[in-house]
């Protein structure tokens, strides 16, 4: 077996454990692709023709810090996976937060913690794609003006059916 089989063994396995969801890697289209000084990621397609990305970092990662990085690498999120058993983790912790600053509101609503939903610990993160935009991956590159080059040119659009 290759090294790449058994990085995408280990990736599976990961995201059966933090995440509970179960995925059969078919194609990687980038692996350990950096996003930024100390984190990296992976893009691949399921046997379900599903596009996932997966970003883990050394360093502490906040769902806004994930939006950022998915936007940049020129991707479209559908979905942010949250860690297994804990489906409204994102909210939780939103409103954990909205509360640390604003201790006296009793009622919360879902508009008031928009933005404190983005400041929820997560690494790693594992986002289910919509889209490619403009059929271009990008990578985190500190030699180019931008900061980012081309990683891949992979068109991918998820239809959605009722």
């Amino acid at each position: 077996m290759s090294d790449k089989m058994y990085d995408e063994l280990a990736l599976e396995r990961s995201i059966r454990e933090r995440f509970g969801v179960d995925i059969d890697i078919r194609q990687a289209i980038i692996a350990h692709s950096p996003v930024s000084h100390t984190a990296e990621a992976t893009l691949f397609l399921t046997t379900k023709k599903q596009l996932y990305l997966y970003i883990s970092g050394q360093s502490k990662l906040l769902l806004g810090d994930i939006k950022k990085l998915v936007s940049r690498m020129g991707l479209k999120a559908e979905l942010y996976i949250p860690p297994k058993g804990r489906p409204q983790y994102f909210d939780d912790i939103g409103r954990d937060k909205f509360k640390e600053v604003f201790p006296g509101r009793s009622h919360v609503s879902d508009d008031d913690i928009i933005f404190y939903r983005t400041l929820a610990p997560y690494n790693p993160a594992l986002i289910l794609i919509s889209e490619v935009k403009n059929g271009e991956v990008y990578q985190f590159d500190t030699d180019s003006t931008s900061g980012w080059r081309l990683a891949a040119k992979f068109t991918y659009r998820r239809i959605r059916t009722s």
